[in-house]
């Protein structure tokens, strides 16, 4: 009796959503040397994938490895070789700090010093990771790329989408709003499905040397958690001194540079408290005339957002009428999603809030999700001003 070879057999969905099976399917894994992108790889190459490890070096390791916190230094890119070493599978490391610097470390410093408050994670995903890596890993000849970003990428009738992840203490949605349609259908995120306590226990059972890691805390390229020693490194005259004004005019003191405040910070403003006065807060940076403004804690509230550089991840956003469409919003990375709508102000995308909100800081990001379902990442914005 004859029988089909495997190859010419119908096959089902792999876990990556390919018609194929795993050993025919080729994935490249962005490798930080952490631990979720660590379990992301070896745990592919356990269901038999064929993996190829790839850790990008973003900028001088031999100064960064002073911090065990920092992400893609000596370090770990060791440990990601480890990993690789461990499982079987090839683990390139790319040299890209130049790329790294230009897209990201200077944005960084001049965002600050135009009073804005900047998200490097999402340059870096904007730029060197999803748009150079991912590229490299089509170069390769990959089916798609995996990352061990907390979100989940879903098929609604044949087209992906980006939803928040389950464990919502992880999820990373925030800093991936640049993605764009094309590259989230490349991309795959194996572990936005679970809790990262249960991504810990499969490091462990995978046998790997950074179960226990620690998660990165600081921005990659600032090991001592000193960014303005970087913001002085980069730029000299970013520590250019102004004055501290109330928001009623008076000249309460001097700073040693905007670069120092972020709208809503309390502490470290140099200035007296002022006995039996309200706590006082910065409320705006102006870059202009070197003046970090503050005021009573109610002046942080805001309900109106202005956003410029709007990326959409949905076909039926494109073109829509959105004036009084409902969403839900972002404007922190650790602030659960809020109630808004789109409104249209002239040929201008403003989002209105329905209750307002403290600390909305230009250089953030506003992050929209549908009001229908709120895990669904519709795109996002990076915010100019509010009021």
């Amino acid at each position: 009796m004859h029988t089909q070879s495997s190859k010419s057999m119908p096959k089902t969905l792999n876990s990556l959503g390919f018609a194929k099976a795993p050993e025919d399917t080729r994935v490249v894994v962005a490798m930080s040397g952490g631990v979720d992108s660590s379990v992301c790889a070896a745990m592919l190459a356990k269901q038999g994938y064929e993996v190829i490890g790839i850790t990008l070096q973003l900028y001088d390791h031999g100064e960064a490895i002073k911090s065990a916190k920092a992400c893609c230094a000596g370090q770990d890119i060791y440990d990601a070789k480890r990993v690789a070493e461990t499982h079987g599978f090839p683990h390139y490391v790319l040299d890209y700090e130049s790329k790294f610097n230009d897209g990201v470390m200077d944005d960084f410093a001049d965002t600050y010093l135009k009073g804005a408050t900047p998200i490097p994670c999402v340059r870096c995903n904007q730029t060197v990771k999803f748009r150079d890596l991912l590229q490299v890993a089509k170069e390769l000849g990959a089916d798609c790329m995996a990352t061990g970003h907390y979100v989940r990428r879903l098929d609604n009738k044949g087209r992906a989408e980006l939803h928040r992840a389950v464990d919502e203490t992880k999820d990373q949605s925030y800093f991936l709003f640049t993605t764009t349609q094309d590259q989230l259908d490349f991309l795959r995120f194996p572990l936005g499905a679970q809790d990262k306590s249960v991504t810990r226990e499969m490091a462990t059972e995978l046998g790997l040397s950074v179960a226990g890691k620690p998660d990165s805390q600081d921005i990659c390229f600032v090991p001592t958690g000193k960014y303005t020693d970087v913001i002085k490194k980069l730029r000299p005259d970013a520590a250019d001194p102004g004055d501290v004004l109330h928001v009623d005019g008076r000249v309460l003191g001097t700073h040693e540079g905007i670069m120092h405040y972020t709208i809503g910070q309390r502490r470290g403003l140099g200035i007296p408290d002022g006995s039996g006065q309200d706590p006082l807060y910065v409320l705006r940076l102006d870059a202009a005339k070197k003046q970090v403004i503050v005021g009573p804690r109610k002046k942080l509230l805001k309900s109106r957002i202005f956003v410029n550089e709007v990326n959409w991840l949905g076909a039926d956003m494109y073109g829509a009428n959105l004036d009084g469409v409902n969403i839900m919003v972002k404007t922190r990375s650790m602030r659960p999603p809020v109630s808004a709508k789109f409104v249209l102000v002239g040929n201008e995308l403003v989002i209105d809030l329905d209750e307002p909100l403290e600390g909305i800081a230009p250089g953030q990001a506003c992050v929209f999700y549908a009001a229908d379902t709120p895990s669904h990442v519709l795109g996002g914005a990076w915010i100019t001003q509010s009021e």
